[in-house]
């Protein structure tokens, strides 16, 4: 049996559980920290998580409105999506920004990075400042039923602070945003 090290856990053996084209699920056997015996699921993300917070010349950004199936309730976000593992993100960022909103943007720039839940996944995100805005026609997926807002940031960030968007890659990103435009940073097309 071949032991594997991850950081103070061992694990003694794991086997996937659930497989399809956006996750994998995996079933380890581990001893803990503590020696002890144990088990840990992880989820595998076979897709980045990419998010847009658009900005036009008037300080406005745009909101995507959906139904959420794991928690069955409505949502609120910026456009977002997946983006294939080794294509450059901000080309997958784009093709999302028009795919759900019909926006295209002339100018970008990288808003963050993080891990949205690494104790028991391994989906990564960035996210990107777009402005620079032309509107053409979104052409959302099928299964996608998708609402759209045009909100002056100020708006967005008050939702932010008031819990009516939850969504980490959202709230991570608007906040970002917020924090640019308290520190005097934002590009002057989105002041």
């Amino acid at each position: 049996m071949t032991l594997e090290k991850r950081g103070p856990w061992t694990v003694m053996s794991s086997r996937h559980v659930y497989d399809n084209r956006w996750i994998r699920v995996t079933h380890h056997e581990v001893l803990t920290p503590a020696g002890e015996p144990g088990i840990y699921g992880t989820i595998h993300y076979k897709n980045l998580a990419v998010g847009i917070v658009p900005v036009d010349d008037e300080g406005h950004t745009f909101l995507v409105g959906q139904h959420r199936f794991p928690f069955d309730e409505y949502s609120w976000e910026i456009p977002e999506g997946g983006g294939t593992i080794g294509v450059d993100a901000r080309e997958s960022a784009a093709r999302e920004l028009k795919e759900e909103t019909g926006l295209e943007a002339g100018n970008w720039q990288q808003l963050l990075r993080c891990d949205l839940s690494n104790s028991v996944s391994d989906e990564r995100s960035i996210s990107f400042l777009a402005w620079g805005l032309t509107q053409g026609t979104a052409s959302p997926e099928p299964t996608e039923e998708l609402a759209l807002r045009r909100v002056p940031l100020t708006e967005a960030f008050r939702m932010v602070a008031a819990g009516e968007i939850q969504d980490a890659l959202s709230v991570l990103s608007l906040q970002a945003v917020q924090l640019l435009h308290l520190q005097g940073r934002l590009p002057v097309k989105c002041a």
